[in-house]
């Protein structure tokens, strides 16, 4: 099976690490493709750049059919582009956020979100809201590093977000804790040690989830709400973005 790992920002030392930790998950025989779009911002810090970088994920969607890939996973945890990606999809397509929030749901009596800056938190609170897991999320919890300060020397992340997530477990009273950013895949195992409960990174559940999603046979329904897109034309930039079938 062939899975196709989409960081939606284009920064491409962000999306090695996603694409590391995907793979070590992945069973043999599973080949995983790690990418970023040609187009966007190098870091997805909002509405703005959630809603522009969508249109990078979709290029990298459409791509993948012509390279075998048989199911997606969309590496940001605002899960740009989701449902879009599932009209136009081959296959199967997860967004992390919704595979960790998942994920930790089966696990623990209540999860927190740890994520990066502040001005995120509307956006992963509307998700929350999106997925039906207001009853699992005891909170959610920003900093005040930006993401490129996960890969920044000197910015010690890795202190940072573990010490909002002490304070998820002892003021929220989460008993498991969901990492917010797909750049903090490496964090998994080193928190869990510090912390003493499950960390559950979206990267690494996403995989896991195509593979059984494929392994079922399972893929978007095309009846309803994930139909493909209706064929028209489309102008300017975005003519390249209209359906095959116009």
């Amino acid at each position: 099976m062939k899975l196709k790992v989409i960081n939606p920002n284009t920064t491409l030392s962000m999306t090695r690490k996603i694409g590391e930790a995907a793979a070590a998950v992945a069973r043999p025989g599973t080949e995983i493709v790690a990418a970023s779009p040609s187009m966007g911002p190098v870091s997805i810090e909002g509405h703005y750049d959630e809603a522009v970088s969508a249109l990078g994920v979709l290029d990298e969607v459409r791509k993948g059919t012509a390279e075998g890939c048989e199911g997606y996973l969309i590496a940001c945890f605002d899960d740009p582009g989701l449902r879009a990606a599932r009209e136009i999809a081959n296959g199967p397509v997860v967004g992390i956020a919704e595979a960790a929030m998942h994920m930790a749901s089966f696990i623990s009596g209540g999860f927190s979100i740890v994520a990066t800056q502040h001005r995120s938190r509307i956006i992963l609170e509307h998700l929350v809201r999106a997925y039906g897991m207001d009853h699992a999320c005891r909170s959610v919890r920003t900093t005040e590093l930006a993401v490129l300060d996960l890969e920044a020397e000197g910015k010690d992340a890795a202190s940072i977000i573990l010490a909002e997530a002490q304070r998820a477990l002892s003021e929220d009273k989460a008993d498991c804790i969901v990492l917010g950013c797909a750049g903090m895949a490496d964090l998994v195992y080193p928190l869990a040690r510090e912390l003493g409960v499950p960390v559950v990174d979206g990267v690494v559940c996403g995989v896991k989830i195509l593979e059984g999603l494929i392994d079922l046979r399972l893929s978007t329904s095309r009846s309803g709400g994930y139909a493909s897109p209706i064929a028209k034309p489309y102008r300017g930039e975005l003519v390249r973005f209209q359906s095959p079938s116009c």
